[in-house]
């Protein structure tokens, strides 16, 4: 996810540990990338579906945004720390605090934007198994 949750739910610090992972976090803009924090969590196959679910935690430095992006499934996350402002496509935009969750729908654009003390977001994904975690919007 050039994610939040996402979020974003968008490259982990922690990929080394876990590529398959890595290589699904979105593209994002080198800016953007680098003020990005991500840790993998988990990632586990919805039994007797094609589906999986990836959990994760992403750390976003002050006033960054993440990049227009999209999901394949949906994606719902909870802020830990810090504040965000959502935009999700053809919804009013959300500023969102420590305590506060959201949903993304699948395949809906959407970007975010962090605070001026920064984020932090857990985030939790179900995707097509196979399928990237994000891609980018125009």
């Amino acid at each position: 996810m050039r994610i939040i949750i996402t979020a974003a739910f968008a490259a982990l610090v922690a990929a080394a540990a876990n590529p398959a992972f890595a290589q699904q976090a979105p593209p994002a803009p080198p800016a953007a990338s680098a003020a990005i924090k991500r840790i993998p969590l988990q990632r586990f196959d919805v039994p007797g579906t094609p589906f999986e679910t990836v959990i994760g935690i992403a750390e976003i430095a002050p006033s960054v945004a993440i990049g227009r992006h999209t999901h394949p499934g949906p994606e719902s996350g909870y802020l830990i720390e810090g504040s965000f402002e959502l935009l999700i496509a053809g919804e009013p935009a959300r500023m969102l605090k420590a305590g506060d969750s959201y949903v993304v729908p699948a395949a809906v654009v959407h970007d975010a934007k962090s605070g001026p003390q920064g984020a932090k977001v857990i985030a939790t994904y179900v995707v097509t198994k196979g399928q990237p975690l994000a891609t980018p919007a125009p």
